[in-house]
């Protein structure tokens, strides 16, 4: 077992700053490749503490404004217009960037790329669904509306 520290939220693992043990193979080939975890070491112990403040500081405060911003959310599909080819192929993937750029743009707040999750790769246009988690407790979903850009 390889103890590491994680240095972004890993769905079904744990939030940035945590110290979590983990197998071998998954954490050289799956966190570390990917910069999710950096190994634990006793001096890590101070990286824990400045993660944790980082975490803290992008967190929403509340409860009460984590569901006001997903009530916003949640009112209106958010358009994303991207490049595309024929029959309505995208050049690439609609990511997490895209989905914060988006909702930025239509005017419902800002939010971190880092809390979107999109659960089926967007190639093609059309509408799709993503979650965001606001907050331990408050997630929303978002209506994506892929549009091809003009």
């Amino acid at each position: 077992m390889a103890k590491l520290i994680l240095t972004q939220e890993v769905t079904g693992l744990g939030a940035a700053g945590d110290v979590v043990e983990v197998k071998n193979g998954y954490a050289r080939n799956y966190l570390l490749p990917r910069g999710y975890a950096m190994t634990w070491t006793k001096g890590g112990e101070k990286d824990v503490e400045r993660l944790r403040a980082a975490r803290q500081a992008r967190e929403i405060a509340t409860v009460e404004e984590a569901q006001q911003i997903a009530e916003k959310l949640q009112s209106q599909p958010v358009k994303i217009a991207v490049k595309t080819g024929e029959n309505g192929r995208l050049f690439g993937t609609v990511g997490a960037a895209h989905v914060a750029e988006g909702v930025e743009a239509a005017g419902l707040g800002s939010i971190d790329k880092r809390t979107v999750e999109i659960p089926e790769r967007v190639k093609t246009t059309g509408n799709y669904t993503a979650t965001v988690k606001l907050h331990a407790d408050v997630t929303a979903t978002v209506d994506l509306q892929v549009v091809a850009e003009k």
